[in-house]
């Protein structure tokens, strides 16, 4: 299987979809990326070069689920700075919530230096990964494939360590 000649003939028609299912288009970016890398990963597994581009687009739409379920979570991320004591919230709402920010900051914080940019960048300030590449002086693919990386490390911290929401 000839991967780059599939996957620059599909990449167009994979994007417009991505753009479709993330809802915009940094993030359908960032999807067909992780789509293609993960597709590469596992190119032995495709038996049929013409089920190529569905096989990218639901690996491609996975992953905009994820991105789509991570944005819900990001207000979590504040949770640390606000002062829940003249809400007067549950006791025990406080310390879930406590707990899963503490796990977080932790996990950002096991990042090394070469990936701690890349996502408190992109995640926690919300910059575009041109934005990124331009403040750290790396290229776009760089930023993309560094935060790939972050993430995946990010996700096992919080799943060794017991800090599912």
């Amino acid at each position: 299987m000839d991967f780059e000649r599939l996957a620059q003939r599909h990449k167009d028609a994979v994007y417009r979809q991505m753009v479709r299912v993330c809802g915009n288009h940094d993030d359908a970016e960032d999807a067909l990326v992780q789509a293609l890398l993960r597709a590469y990963e596992h190119a032995s597994q495709l038996r049929d070069e013409s089920a190529f581009r569905g096989w990218v687009s639901q690996i491609g739409r996975r992953i905009c689920a994820r991105m789509r379920h991570r944005e819900e979570l990001r207000p979590l991320s504040s949770l640390g700075d606000h002062d829940f004591a003249a809400d007067g919230p549950d006791p025990s709402l406080r310390a879930e919530q406590d707990h899963l920010v503490s796990c977080v900051k932790n996990a950002v914080g096991t990042l090394t230096a070469v990936y701690r940019p890349v996502y408190e960048m992109r995640e926690i300030e919300g910059r575009t990964a041109e934005e990124t590449a331009e403040a750290l002086g790396l290229t776009v693919a760089a930023v993309k494939s560094r935060l790939h990386r972050a993430r995946a490390m990010v996700r096992a911290y919080l799943d060794e360590n017991a800090c599912s929401p």
